[in-house]
């Protein structure tokens, strides 16, 4: 394939993984984001183009990365009649690694069929920093053969990639990784929180938990910083509180009730509402250990 690509989103993911792509030999040829000054400071770092329209996005690189927020940003950007990223985009090939619904990634894929374009979707289990290393864990849907076409670019992207199946099928398994994911968060939070008020001394608590069924990937990543007040943003509680959501959307529309991952939800939303979404999930421990902001 060729090596241009652009990129449309360039928060901390999308920024750091066109880093990543241009430190292993890729053209970055324009970046793009709603948030012009952003834009302009990595096209200056990447020298790349930092185009006005989206259009002109797409007509910079065979293929385009996007990562934005949520799903009214992806049909804005596809969708949008007065500018979007499907005009003269005939054989143009689409990354899409927001965490959005199913549903929009079968949106976005129709009407891409419809310009003659191609969209995989690039789901992403991972943090900053594996943006910037290159050591993403990526969940992929789509047609296979776009996945295939794909591999060389998901390849310098990823340490581990998978692909799932058809359109919106890696969205699914995204709302479920992370739905998981926050609930452990909260879980551990509320540990934590109660040894401290039991005089518990926390060091020896979490290397119980570590040795024990309390064992998880979050105590590692976030079990200190609860206990430190370090909530230095890698996974927003803003974005957890979305992303629960977007999991119990999924329950609903099969007729499931899952009341831990609502008790979770309800938590981070309680974040949001309390000022602490910008905070990373870490932050829920606010809620849970005495004489803190929410607690």
């Amino acid at each position: 394939m060729e090596k241009n690509v652009a990129v449309v989103g360039v928060g901390r993911m999308g920024a750091n993984m066109a880093r990543r792509l241009k430190d292993t030999g890729w053209t970055i040829a324009a970046v793009f984001d709603a948030r012009r000054e952003a834009a302009l400071t990595l096209a200056a770092e990447l020298k790349s183009q930092n185009p006005e329209t989206l259009a002109a996005v797409t007509a910079s690189a065979a293929t385009i990365i996007t990562v934005v927020s949520d799903d009214e940003a992806m049909r804005r950007i596809f969708l949008d009649p007065a500018d979007n990223l499907l005009v003269d985009a005939a054989g143009r090939l689409f990354l899409n690694c927001a965490t959005v619904s199913p549903g929009i990634h079968l949106e976005i894929e129709k009407a891409a069929a419809a310009a003659a374009a191609h969209t995989m979707e690039g789901c992403m289990a991972s943090s900053i920093t594996q943006a910037r290393e290159g050591s993403l864990h990526l969940m992929c849907a789509g047609r296979r053969e776009v996945y295939d076409q794909l591999e060389p670019l998901l390849k310098d992207l990823s340490s581990s990639r998978r692909y799932i199946g058809p359109a919106g099928s890696a969205a699914k398994v995204k709302a479920l990784v992370n739905m998981v994911m926050n609930c452990n968060t909260a879980a551990l939070a509320e540990g934590l929180g109660l040894g401290r008020a039991l005089g518990l001394d926390l060091d020896m608590l979490r290397e119980v938990f570590s040795q024990t069924g309390a064992n998880s990937r979050v105590l590692e990543t976030d079990g200190e910083d609860m206990q430190n007040r370090d909530h230095d943003c890698f996974f927003s509680a803003a974005h957890a509180a979305k992303d629960s959501g977007l999991a119990l959307d999924l329950a609903k529309d099969v007729g499931l009730k899952l009341p831990l991952a609502e008790a979770t939800l309800a938590q981070y939303r309680r974040m949001v509402e309390l000022g602490l979404g910008d905070l990373d999930k870490s932050g829920v421990a606010e809620l849970t250990f005495k004489g803190r902001r929410g607690a």
